[in-house]
């Protein structure tokens, strides 16, 4: 027998098969005592993912009291989803609170298994008082001048002259319109920046948190909240612009970055009733499995992933996604109509391959096992899709090497996947085969 069979006949004896939502208790027993559980992803276009990821953060919200679901989507748009699952009735359907998500791709949060999810999510919190509903946010830092019209609609409610004065802040971007990179791209040529503004206008919100909520309605601490991260996000964002076309270490650091700061605050505000306030994350595997056990960390690049478990240590279970083949939805280029793929089937060298070879369509692996550990911490390939595929250059784009056994805490493959199904209408799909030269694309 060789090394490589003797690795995969110890990952499927470790195995724990999933056919039902009871087969989730070895990762529910391995969650109890944690505040953060990072459920990941290796393409943003799987059905099995999302669907296995509602599974697992139901059974957190109902026997583990976890608070919330932080996603890896923009924080104006998801507060329009948290508002729905609290409750809301100006807000009658999932499909509606989930409207905000227009920019690309839309298909990554407006989808049936999501909404399944939000439907949940309301029906559970009805029946409970406000203080026990569990919430939806977003972490990530792309909507600048939503954020920035979601810190100005606060003001003019609660202080108008303070208003005035963010807007006259917030002008600087006029001259570069509603495209962001443009701004990016005037600062990497010299033009004078917005930085001094934004911070000022989030450090005096900040210092006005107490006029703005004493005396204020129920709602008060959680609306000023919502527009203290709006403005946190809009100086995380200018930062994140200008750093753009400095190259992608430094832009992707300071996301992931903002995302860890975004948690911590979540976890503060919920937690200020006194009790230990848990989330639920969903973000792709490469935020979320750790950097430093990546090629990402060798060149520089920190994660989210990694960030948290410097800041909360043993108090975070991280699980990644992986699958062999199947389908997926994704585009060809940004900015187009995703379409349904065929999704290649993994590397010979890969992690996936190891995984499939055991012969088992769907399994949890704890990778606390010694001996599962000992196998999987030499460096092996691994397949990340976002929203782009790019099959013919599958090697090149889609994989990269990581120390499985410390990149996460535990895995779950899917061997076979489907594609997610999008409220709006796809492309139709699209089928290729391999290059010629598959697996090496040169």
């Amino acid at each position: 027998m060789t090394e490589r069979d003797t690795t995969v006949r110890t990952i499927r004896n470790s195995a724990v098969a999933l056919e039902s939502a009871d087969d989730y208790d070895e990762l529910i027993r391995r969650a109890r005592g944690k505040r953060l559980v990072l459920l990941g992803e290796s393409s943003h276009g799987t059905h099995e993912f999302y669907a296995q990821r509602d599974t697992i953060t139901r059974r957190l919200i109902d026997e583990l009291g976890f608070d919330a679901v932080a996603v890896e989507a923009d924080w104006p748009d998801a507060s329009h989803v948290n508002r729905f699952v609290r409750g809301d009735t100006s807000t009658p359907t999932a499909d509606r609170a989930l409207g905000g998500f227009q920019r690309f791709p839309k298909w990554m949060w407006r989808n049936d298994e999501v909404v399944r999810l939000l439907e949940w999510m309301r029906g559970r919190n009805a029946s409970l008082p406000a203080y026990e509903h569990a919430g939806f946010f977003g972490i990530d830092l792309y909507s600048l001048h939503s954020s920035i019209e979601q810190v100005l609609q606060y003001l003019a409610t609660v202080d108008p002259e303070a208003s005035a004065r963010a807007r006259e802040r917030y002008s600087c971007f006029d001259s570069v319109g509603r495209d962001a990179q443009k701004y990016g791209y005037a600062t990497s040529l010299g033009a004078e920046n917005c930085e001094d503004g934004v911070v000022r206008q989030l450090r005096e919100l900040q210092r006005n948190t107490r006029r703005y909520v004493d005396g204020s309605p129920a709602t008060g601490a959680d609306d000023h909240f919502m527009a203290v991260q709006n403005a946190r996000l809009v100086q995380s964002a200018e930062r994140y612009y200008r750093a753009m076309f400095r190259g992608r270490v430094a832009s992707w650091n300071l996301r992931d970055t903002h995302m860890a700061d975004t948690i911590d605050a979540l976890l503060k505000h919920l937690g200020r009733d006194g009790h230990e306030s848990k989330l639920v994350v969903w973000a792709h595997n490469s935020h979320l499995g750790d950097a430093r056990a990546t090629e990402m960390g060798a060149r520089g690049e920190v994660n989210l992933g990694q960030i948290l478990r410097e800041r909360y240590r043993d108090r975070v279970l991280s699980v990644g996604f992986t699958t062999h083949s199947g389908e997926l939805t994704a585009a060809a280029h940004w900015n187009t109509v995703g379409s349904r793929w065929s999704l290649s089937e993994s590397l010979p060298e890969s992690v996936e391959r190891l995984l499939h070879d055991t012969g088992l369509p769907c399994f949890y692996l704890d990778l606390a096992s010694a001996d599962v550990r000992r196998r999987l911490r030499e460096p092996l390939l691994e397949r990340a899709v976002g929203v782009i595929y790019r099959p013919e250059t599958e090697r090149a784009t889609h994989y990269f090497k990581a120390r499985v056994a410390d990149q996460f805490d535990a895995v779950i493959h899917v061997d076979q996947t489907t594609a997610v199904t999008a409220l709006e209408g796809i492309a139709s799909s699209v089928t290729r085969d391999a290059p010629d030269t598959y697996p090496t694309s040169l």
